[in-house]
């Protein structure tokens, strides 16, 4: 008889693998007829892990799109599953347990049927809870392998996994490889290994082409037992994505599998659709390169999920460094050289922070701290010179337990700094915090919304929810998305023979057009006449030293309903938090560097800022 193999169609992880945003409501709900025409999806991968958080920072209420979006897949009899990250629930950083069990009431009753999670440091204290939450809940317990690969990473450390995860409850293992870094071979061991503890487990495989194993493991998987693979389709195939439905189920049909017969008709009105949705505006937001594969991921291993986001995030960085290096008149550097050093230094720092598996947040916490090293360095400044407090978190084990050891200049540091190690249920380390969330939305006169989902909300996502209800995360999305078609418009009309750049000139911002080769100077004049760049916002008065932003990110007096904003005339100390600057998806504290008053706060909670903007004024 022949094995079956059944597909996921990972919808949210093509885009957000691809890019930032994800679609809109009304293109989800205009898509979805057709990749249920399509015939071969048995799952849809609906929402989950950034999802929300996107549709808030475009504006848009995520409640009702996982609604509206999860609908025709119910009625199809088409399962939906969605990413749990276990103790940081839909975000970054970790998450109190009763907002966890809130999550998992309001996901059930709009509509998604599987969770699936995981944690980043493979340690199942964080995840066990997620079992009985799901159950509570009426769910379908998906619990995550997350596949890397180094020395700690065996085979046998995979196998004794699962069997605590199966022990526990949980209905479904799934092979969360999201860099695609897996050995075929070593992933077939896991999934036979897999099955000989329990013969009738499901098992699901996600994995990522980029650095082009995954075919070939897909493969492995399979023959091994494999039930369900994600796949994915073009235009967002591929690359920094999955591999396409059609080449799997080519592949597996040759090895004489059972699999489902793809409409083809559909699957090119699937296909166009996504590329009118890129055409609108998600295109915007999508590097060119993400669609290519590349085998210099093998080494530092980062999750084709996350590389979406490092291209975009990349120019921002490599804008900072090559500020500093005009000031100097330095050489400037390029992209392709930042992304090899920072390659390098994400192989030098992630076996001394203990080897944490590279997803979401880890990975991002370990690039964002091999980029701060970069940048430090390439400023003449030491490496670890700025670690944020969430990653600090992941090293001293409020997060979980590290799967290797920390390299003794790490355990040295956080000495120095008089920082506490914890051995402890890394939930303890975050109370409930609910009824305070809902009390702050009674005295706002917002609504808690149907099965508490707006309660949800605010608690998973405070600083975005606050920017969506108040109208600035549309607003600023707007404005980004104006700005990007404005700079694209700019490279065509330029014919790709000049840049235009914004430089600072004693301390005013003034855009220029540089040529490179031969120039037709109406051209030039033509590529100068956009819009000059409007200067920074007038600095809030008051006397006393200026707190300047140690990087270029998006400005927050808190980071969650537990901490309490400073306002004008509070005192401060040395070493007190002041504030906070939101990059790359962490929040990094900006220290008082001395005591006194808080004279003047300069900018607004949510206003993207610029390394060295005047954040604040101490007297």
């Amino acid at each position: 008889m022949e094995k079956e193999v059944k597909f996921s169609l990972v919808f949210r992880d093509m885009w957000q693998s691809a890019g930032k945003y994800v679609p809109r409501v009304d293109q989800l709900v205009k898509v979805a007829p057709a990749i249920i025409e399509m015939g071969c999806f048995a799952r849809v991968e609906t929402n989950g892990g950034g999802f929300e958080q996107v549709n808030l920072l475009f504006g848009e209420n995520p409640n009702r799109a996982v609604r509206e979006w999860t609908k025709p897949f119910h009625e199809a009899g088409i399962q939906t599953h969605m990413l749990d990250r276990a103790l940081n629930g839909l975000r970054m950083s970790p998450v109190p347990a009763d907002v966890r069990k809130l999550f998992y009431k309001v996901k059930k009753a709009q509509g998604t049927d599987i969770t699936r999670t995981f944690c980043g440091l493979n340690d199942v204290r964080n995840i066990i809870p997620s079992i009985g939450y799901a159950h509570d809940a009426g769910m379908i317990s998906q619990c995550c392998l997350c596949i890397t690969y180094s020395p700690i990473h065996t085979v046998e450390y995979y196998l004794n996994m699962a069997k605590q995860l199966i022990e526990a409850g949980c209905d479904e293992i799934c092979i969360k490889d999201m860099a695609g870094i897996g050995r075929p071979v070593f992933l077939g061991k896991i999934v036979a290994g897999i099955k000989q503890l329990k013969k009738d487990i499901v098992i699901q495989y996600h994995s990522h082409a980029g650095p082009g194993f995954n075919m070939a493991s897909i493969l492995e998987v399979c023959k091994a037992g494999c039930d369900y693979v994600d796949v994915g389709m073009e235009p967002l195939s591929w690359g920094t994505g999955h591999a396409d439905v059609i080449s799997v189920q080519a592949m597996l049909k040759d090895a004489g599998f059972k699999v489902p017969e793809i409409n083809m008709q559909a699957y090119m009105k699937v296909r166009s659709m996504i590329q009118e949705f890129m055409d609108d505006f998600l295109g915007l937001y999508i590097s060119p390169k993400n669609r290519l594969m590349n085998s210099l991921l093998i080494g530092p291993g980062l999750p084709g999920g996350m590389m979406g986001s490092l291209m975009a995030d990349l120019e921002t960085n490599l804008e900072s460094i090559n500020k500093y290096k005009a000031k100097r008149n330095l050489p400037f550097m390029t992209q392709d050289e930042l992304l090899i050093k920072l390659f390098d230094e994400v192989a030098y720092v992630w076996p001394r922070v203990g080897y944490p598996c590279l997803v979401t947040p880890f990975s991002q916490y370990v690039k964002n701290l091999a980029m701060m090293n970069v940048i430090q360095m390439e400023k003449g400044k030491e490496r670890w010179g700025m670690i944020a407090d969430d990653i600090w978190d992941m090293i001293l084990g409020k997060a979980g337990q590290l799967p290797g050891k920390l390299a003794p200049e790490i355990v040295e540091k956080a000495e120095r700094e008089g920082r506490k190690f914890f051995t402890g249920n890394p939930q303890d380390n975050y109370p409930d915090q609910l009824e305070k969330y809902r009390q702050m939305m009674w005295e706002k006169k917002w609504e808690t919304g149907q099965d508490d989902e707006e309660l949800f909300e605010y608690a998973m996502h405070p600083a975005q929810y606050e920017a969506y209800k108040s109208g600035k995360a549309k607003a600023d999305f707007l404005e980004d998305v104006q700005k990007r078609r404005a700079a694209k418009e700019e490279v065509h009309m330029a014919n790709d023979t000049t840049k235009v750049l914004t430089v600072d000139v004693n301390g005013q911002a003034y855009r220029v057009t540089v040529a490179f080769g031969d120039v037709n100077p109406a051209t030039l004049a033509t590529a100068q006449g956009a819009a000059p760049a409007q200067s920074a916002a007038p600095v809030a008065s008051g006397e006393g030293k200026e707190v300047l932003s140690p990087l270029e990110g998006k400005f927050f007096l808190t980071k969650g309903a537990q901490e309490t904003p400073l306002k004008v005339g509070d005192k401060v100390n040395q070493g007190d938090v002041l504030c906070y600057v939101e990059a790359m998806k962490t929040y990094n504290a900006v220290r008082a560097e001395f005591s006194g008053t808080v004279t003047a706060i300069c900018v607004n909670s949510g206003d993207a800022v610029s390394e060295d903007d005047v954040l604040m004024k101490i007297l």
